[in-house]
């Protein structure tokens, strides 16, 4: 899979940019906050939906404009697709394929993918669970892009029954309707459960296949400084079943043991929303114990174990686009290199780099210069 064309109107600070692009490494060169990122960004957000710098839509419209287009022609097995998606926040986005509209944008998900690799990524590591919560779930929708609506169904229920916690705790202090809040809380609980164990078995499935891979990205880009591993961490223990019905009990049980904790707190404590992946580096979780050098290493493994598992996976659709996005003025020669050597061969590579020089020669394709939001390509 490659990006042929990339097109963007209004998009961060680009009014209009039309990119042709070859299968092979691309490299956007030029001065921090010329508009490279944008680019890659906007590649990104085609494929899941999401940006890796904002949580929000906002910030990707020009200022001034009302909204933003990306277009995309992306070519898999010599076969070719115009996928496009109109950004316009505070409303619905609208997306195409083939100038034809599709009734959701989710409905583009699986069209184009991409695993992108950015300075952000540390807070895999360093950061909060909620960062390796959407770690999982994002690639688990680009194994499967059906669970991005099992993804929207959960943050639905979720909410309701949050909401209905917290009027049960205010019941409970006298406001009345306790037990009609109980009777309701039952039917979320079993939503919840249904949707949270579908949830709960794709991630376990896909850190018992990552989890070897991680190891094995970690020791070359590292230079075997010692083993890596993931371990799965969920409120309902150690040593969960794989299979839906089952870890569905599982999770009914646990919110009845708690359902009086969750009541008085107002909010649900049990379900993958909860959980967190561990990263070990050695006997010790990389969080907190690692060396910042240890910690890029990780961040990286993590990404490029991603892009091997889609890479292999052959219900996912091809190789994805590999993006590489300013990580190379971050990294020590050493770690710049074997990181090289080791993506040269993928179909598409998009790097971003400050400085030239900071990309390792095994890297030097395409070469496309970007000056306040204008792009020229070397010849």
């Amino acid at each position: 899979m490659h990006v042929a064309a990339l097109a963007l109107t209004d998009f961060r600070c680009y009014a209009q940019v039309d990119l042709a692009l070859r299968p092979g490494v691309t490299s956007f060169v030029g001065a921090n906050g010329q508009g490279k990122t944008n680019l890659v960004e906007a590649v990104g957000y085609l494929a899941t939906l999401g940006s890796h710098r904002v949580a929000t839509d906002a910030p990707l419209v020009r200022h001034g404009a009302d909204r933003a287009v990306v277009r995309a022609q992306v070519v898999r097995e010599e076969r070719s697709a115009l996928v496009e998606l109109e950004i316009t926040p505070g409303r619905v986005n609208r997306a195409r394929v083939n100038r034809a509209p599709v009734p959701r944008p989710r409905e583009i998900l699986g069209l184009l993918r991409s695993v992108l690799f950015a300075p952000e990524d540390l807070a895999l590591v360093k950061g909060d669970p909620s960062e390796r919560r959407r770690f999982l779930d994002d690639l688990v929708v680009a194994r499967a892009p059906r669970m991005a609506g099992v993804r929207a169904d959960y943050d639905r229920v979720l909410k309701q029954r949050n909401a209905l916690l917290k009027s049960g705790s205010a019941a409970r202090r006298g406001a009345g309707g306790a037990a009609e809040v109980l009777r309701t809380l039952e039917v979320w609980d079993g939503q919840l459960a249904a949707l949270g164990s579908e949830t709960l078995a794709a991630r376990l499935a896909l850190v018992a296949a990552l989890d070897p891979l991680v190891r094995e990205a970690y020791d070359d880009v590292s230079g075997g400084s010692g083993p890596a591993a993931l371990e799965y961490v969920s409120a309902l223990g150690a040593d969960l079943p794989p299979d839906r019905d089952a870890l569905a009990d599982r999770l009914l049980l646990a919110m009845a043991d708690r359902r009086r904790e969750e009541l008085d707190r107002g909010v649900s404590l049990i379900g993958p929303h909860r959980d967190d992946l561990l990263l070990r580096l050695g006997p010790a979780p990389a969080k907190g114990y690692a060396s910042h050098g240890e910690c890029w290493s990780f961040a990286l493994a993590l990404r490029l174990a991603s892009y091997d598992l889609l890479r292999s996976d052959g219900t996912s659709g091809g190789e994805p686009i590999l993006v590489l996005d300013d990580v190379f003025a971050e990294l020590d020669t050493a770690r710049r290199e074997r990181l090289a050597q080791r993506v040269a061969g993928a179909e598409q590579v998009l790097v971003t780099a400050a400085v030239e020089a900071d990309v390792p020669l095994a890297l030097r394709g395409d070469r496309v210069a970007v000056t306040a939001g204008t792009v020229v390509r070397d010849e």
